[in-house]
């Protein structure tokens, strides 16, 4: 469970960037530990081998333990660290982002390499969303068919997610709410149903949220 809430990224994604016709992919994705990082680097140099730089930075750990970067051929100092300076100052962690470069004939310069990799950096981040992360509950709710409607029209208003149902003899409503709102929730089905349910916790798990 992380200590207190932190930024990550909500999905895996990638966008493309243009500069004096050098193309700059660039690819981003949530990894909650380093190894899931270095695989994925692994991966896109694989996917993009022709590419002239494959560039990373990655920070893992919810206090952003873990830092690390490459200029992948690119003169020291250019990409991998500008790429770094924008995690670190959008404050996600438990991610990674590389940024492919297929080298369109014009030098950029060092000033010119570190923009260019600096607003890939954030391109990135912006296409594959970013979320904070909490704990957050399952839970699994017993309701009659008859108050389905009204269980429904609470959750509308309320701070859930991944609500899933399971027809049976009775209704089984799945749904996930952070655990700091998961009282507040119980309470408000228990009154708006007049207690005509039956609850059950069936799990933790840290979960990104959209911002």
């Amino acid at each position: 469970m992380p200590n207190k809430p932190y930024k990550t990224l909500l999905s895996q994604a990638t966008d493309t960037l243009v500069i004096n016709k050098s193309r700059f992919l660039c690819h981003g994705k949530p990894c909650r530990t380093e190894e899931e990082a270095v695989q994925f680097i692994k991966e896109k140099r694989s996917e993009y081998s022709d590419a002239s730089h494959n560039c990373y930075a990655y920070a893992i750990g919810d206090n952003m333990g873990i830092m690390r970067y490459s200029d992948d051929g690119e003169p020291a100092g250019t990409a991998g660290l500008p790429m770094m300076e924008v995690i670190k100052n959008r404050t996600v962690t438990n991610c990674c982002v590389v940024i492919t470069r297929y080298f369109g004939g014009i030098l950029l310069g060092s000033g010119g390499l570190v923009r260019a990799y600096s607003s890939g950096c954030a391109k990135a981040i912006d296409i594959c969303g970013v979320g904070t992360v909490f704990p957050s509950e399952r839970i699994e709710i017993d309701v009659a068919y008859p108050n389905l409607g009204r269980l429904e029209f609470f959750l509308k208003s309320q701070p859930v997610r991944d609500i899933s149902k399971e027809f049976g003899a009775s209704v089984k409503v799945s749904l996930t709410v952070k655990q700091q709102d998961s009282k507040g929730l119980i309470s408000g089905l228990i009154q708006s149903l007049d207690g005509k349910i039956t609850y059950m916790k069936t799990g933790v798990q840290d979960l990104a949220w959209e911002e």
